[in-house]
């Protein structure tokens, strides 16, 4: 089972801006394996806490979220920490979860990082129920098929890679005709040019009558 959460911003029938989270570690396990490249992990540091996801609009980044539904996602993972919850100036991090690093030495639901670099931390002072209680308002318990949902998400990459590939191809075919194109237009010209071309002083000089000039051409 999956919970999931309303934060600010979120609108119906949206896919994206929508806050998840595993209900246990088993299920960890399965956010871990399935996310998509623009869901941002949060979790409290150095101590024990749910797994807190916030999925982006597709084509955002970390750098992108919004300082109410960063506060949203800090709030939630300090509240379903048993420690964190009852303590004040806790730390939370967060990550891609493309930069969650899963090896199989490690724990049911632990995780590390490929890249240090692109975690952040930040302090959580104390605990706001005003935005406690407003996502818990808006909690659903979903059985959702991860491996369906990411398997749904992979197809449309992969639909929108190859439009973009065929896109390319007709502009390439298009560029490559107007080339052709022009180069025969300077074909045409260099035949028609007037060192070529015979003007009807040029005739007169050259034939007395029309009999002369058909006389030569035959």
């Amino acid at each position: 089972m999956v919970l999931y959460f309303h934060p600010i911003g979120y609108g119906p029938g949206k896919d994206d801006n929508l806050i998840y989270v595993g209900k246990d570690k088993h299920e960890n396990e399965d956010l871990i394996k399935y996310g998509l490249p623009q869901d941002i992990w949060f979790h409290v540091s150095d101590l024990s806490s749910v797994h807190v996801y916030l999925r982006l609009p597709q084509g955002q980044t970390m750098n992108d979220i919004s300082p109410e539904n960063l506060d949203d996602c800090i709030q939630l993972v300090k509240a379903n920490s048993i420690t964190g919850n009852k303590t004040n100036n806790i730390d939370v991090v967060y990550t891609p979860w493309s930069n969650l690093k899963k090896t199989a030495c490690m724990e049911v639901g632990q995780v590390g990082f490929h890249s240090n670099k692109l975690v952040k931390k930040v302090r959580v002072e104390k605990r706001i129920n005003d935005i406690v209680n407003r996502l818990n308002k808006t909690k659903q318990e979903l059985y959702p098929d991860l491996a369906a949902e990411r398997e749904h998400y992979d197809r449309g990459i992969r639909a929108v890679r190859k439009a973009e590939v065929q896109d390319t191809r007709k502009a390439e075919k298009a560029a490559k005709d107007e080339e052709q194109r022009q180069a025969d237009l300077r074909s045409y010209k260099n035949v028609m040019t007037a060192d070529s071309m015979s003007s009807n002083k040029d005739m007169a000089q050259k034939y007395k009558s029309a009999a002369d000039y058909e006389d030569d051409f035959m």
